[in-house]
């Protein structure tokens, strides 16, 4: 049963997204073509929008491993105590928070006239520039709401680690930088993928972010395909756009297929 229900709703409707970009219709009937696909990769708005999602994905994905890993490193080796919980409710409290939340939320915080500019006024200090409407808006937005689920994997990952091999590094003279490099790090890979794809799955797919906090051009491909299915009634370039996100999603969900199998096999 749960076999049936992942073809019906996930293999089913991509092999008909797939077959219906390539096998358009005309006046004259179907036929094989590719006209969609050699539309978007020759139209310069189309590329900026996906060149715009995929620098966005490399600086989230960065930012979110800069800002998650120590972290995770705390939580896992902090001794218990009240601190600790503080920081694990903090890292875990953004999964509480809707999307349309956060984004009103940071329109008041760091949109123009807010909050931030608000306190620099008072201060008799000059405006920033704000993040709302540019590229920097939904990185913003995405890193804050991609943090618990980095830190609950690294978290997860490093529990890999046991006590006993950090100790041993340490009796034999092995300082932090070290006892990281050498003990900690290789036993994190396979985790450092499946968080890096488990990140680029979320914000491809991603909508209300891009949409309330970034530009208007280019725009991020959540809001490009919704705009040409609503906005200009063209199905068919919008689920050209979907494969085609797809196609890249595909690529770092290997990753984390990958890591899985390894596991299995090293059990």
């Amino acid at each position: 049963m749960p076999v049936l229900l992942v073809v019906w709703l996930v293999i089913w409707p991509i092999i008909s997204a797939i077959v219906g970009t390539i096998w358009l219709k005309t006046d004259s009937g179907h036929q094989l073509s590719l006209s969609t696909y050699q539309f978007f990769f020759s139209d310069a708005y189309s590329l900026n929008n996906l060149w715009l999602t995929l620098w966005t994905t490399f600086v989230v994905a960065l930012l979110l491993l800069l800002l998650c890993f120590p972290i995770a490193l705390y939580l896992r080796f902090a001794p218990p105590g009240r601190l600790a919980a503080y920081v694990q409710g903090l890292a875990i409290f953004p999964m509480f928070v809707p999307s349309i939340i956060l984004s009103y939320a940071f329109i008041r915080v760091l949109g123009p006239n807010g909050m931030l500019d608000i306190l620099l006024n008072a201060a008799h200090l000059p405006k920033i520039r704000s993040p709302y409407l540019t590229p920097w808006g939904p990185v913003i937005g995405l890193v804050w709401d991609n943090i618990p689920l980095t830190v609950l994997i690294l978290v997860s990952g490093l529990g890999a680690v046991s006590n006993a091999s950090i100790e041993a590094a340490q009796d034999v003279g092995a300082g932090p930088l070290r006892t990281l490099w050498y003990i900690i790090l290789p036993r994190l890979t396979n985790t450092l993928l499946v968080a890096l794809s488990f990140t680029v799955l979320g914000i491809f797919s991603a909508f209300t972010l891009p949409y309330v906090l970034g530009p208007a051009a280019p725009e991020m491909m959540g809001p490009f395909m919704q705009r040409t299915f609503r906005d200009l009634y063209d199905a068919p370039n919008a689920i050209t756009q979907a494969v085609i996100s797809f196609g890249f999603c595909i690529i770092f969900g290997l990753f984390y297929v990958r890591s899985v199998v390894r596991n299995q096999r090293a059990r």
